[in-house]
């Protein structure tokens, strides 16, 4: 049962975690071990699919055992991602150049950008394949110790790392960032960075700094990109995104004023819409902005705005 009406993209992993579990290496390696099991399979950040039989795109589970031989470095390359009811669902990383789907896993599927599968996946199988794509990036980027500067290894699972030498233990970050749609009376107001695709705009974001709540990251990030004052934050939803593991925290941000100087280096262009027009942004009519896809809690937010969900 979901937790919420809004379970966006990434989100909604249907798999038990097991996280009390993952640290009972007799159990885990029956879970490994298990010939029932699965594998999703990634290639540097692209994911396995194959057609689905109503014309759609799928996850291509393989065996887990295929997929350890193929991939080679067990500790290092598979990934305990969960329980499908009492089948364990592993993940296994291929890296190099040389597509694996030309080569050992030929016939069993093909690799694709997850930003742009992620449309066409079904909506539980994102967030089963952002959780794997997190977890490799982050031990990509922790293969050596941060408190001793030594190599460290894979333990629980892949869900956490342990320096031999200092025995230091090293978990998954995921770094938060508060995105904002701001409101003044009835408009609301969208942004572009640079380097957007034409025409492109968007709710404003920025990542938390320690020591410093939610509220008060949107209403730095407000003042310091868009010199607006904020006056009420109102939580709508959240969405973990992938590249390479945030948390994306939707808000409603209520502003004094709409007196906007956007700061020209996260913002280069700020634009006030009405209900109506940014109805036509989101249905593609309007004649100069395009609104953040549905892929992008952005996008929901806009929505959100435009239909008067409650807040």
């Amino acid at each position: 049962m979901p937790l919420s009406v809004r379970t966006h993209t990434f989100a909604g992993n249907p798999l038990d975690r097991a996280g009390d579990r993952r640290g009972d290496a007799a159990w885990l390696t029956a879970r490994l071990d298990d010939p029932d099991a699965l594998a999703v399979a990634l290639w540097n950040g692209r994911v396995l699919v194959e057609d689905a039989p109503d014309g759609g795109v799928r996850l291509a589970y393989l065996r887990a055992d295929l997929a350890a031989d193929a991939a080679g470095e067990r500790a290092e390359r598979l990934l305990f991602l969960g329980l499908w009811k009492e089948t364990p669902v592993l993940a296994v990383e291929f890296e190099g150049e040389a597509d694996p789907a030309c080569g050992p896993l030929q016939g069993l599927g093909r690799f694709e950008e997850l930003r742009g599968a992620a449309s066409a996946l079904p909506a539980p199988e994102t967030g089963i394949a952002a959780t794997a794509k997190s977890l490799f990036d982050w031990r990509r980027r922790h293969r050596f110790c941060s408190a001793c500067g030594q190599p460290s290894e894979s333990a629980d699972g892949g869900w956490k790392r342990v320096c031999p030498a200092c025995k230091a233990e090293h978990f998954p970050r995921t770094d938060p960032v508060a995105i904002m749609l701001p409101v003044h009376g009835e408009r609301c107001l969208m942004g572009r960075g640079p380097g957007w695709p034409p025409g492109r705009m968007s709710a404003l974001a920025g990542f938390l700094e320690p020591g410093e709540s939610i509220e008060e990251a949107c209403a730095r990030e407000l003042k310091e990109e868009a010199g607006l004052t904020t006056v009420k934050v109102t939580y709508h939803s959240s969405q973990p995104w992938p590249w390479p593991s945030q948390l994306m925290i939707g808000l409603f941000a209520e502003v004094a004023d709409d007196r906007v100087a956007p700061d020209q280096t996260e913002l280069e262009e700020v634009r006030w819409f009405t209900r109506e027009e940014a109805r036509d942004v989101l249905a593609g009519t309007h004649p100069e902005v395009q609104a953040a896809p549905p892929l992008a809690i952005a996008h929901w937010l806009l929505k959100a705005w435009v239909e008067e969900e409650p807040r």
